[in-house]
């Protein structure tokens, strides 16, 4: 998961071909993305990210991870799910404009911050 959430912040805003672990979310969801990974135990492995396009000192988008979640081999979330990350986005402010807090200083060489649950 850190590979790509590497290559998704070097690359230009909304460019990163993803090859299916990295992906737009849709409906109530629209303006989030994922990272998708399968791991050992038929597991699913998804983070939660948005894009801060206000992110002061930085000339491009910073990449937000706000929430990481499982699930059994072909199974899906739950709308609960699905809202609780809306709901740590808007908690924590990674929603745009998001909250310029210490605690949410950029990671992976500034273009990355992580906001923890």
């Amino acid at each position: 998961m850190t590979a790509v959430l590497v290559a998704v912040a070097a690359a230009p805003p909304k460019r990163f071909a993803g090859g299916g672990y990295w992906e737009a979310t849709k409906g109530e969801m629209a303006g989030w993305f994922e990272v998708r990974v399968d791991g050992p135990g038929r597991r699913h492995y998804r983070l939660f990210c948005l894009l801060d396009y206000e992110a002061e000192g930085s000339e491009k988008p910073l990449l937000v991870v706000v929430a990481g979640l499982d699930k059994p081999f072909r199974t899906v979330l739950s709308d609960a799910d699905y809202e609780g990350v809306r709901s740590l986005g808007r908690s924590t402010g990674a929603a745009i404009p998001a909250r310029r807090d210490e605690a949410l200083r950029p990671q992976l060489t500034g273009m990355c911050r992580f906001v923890a649950r």
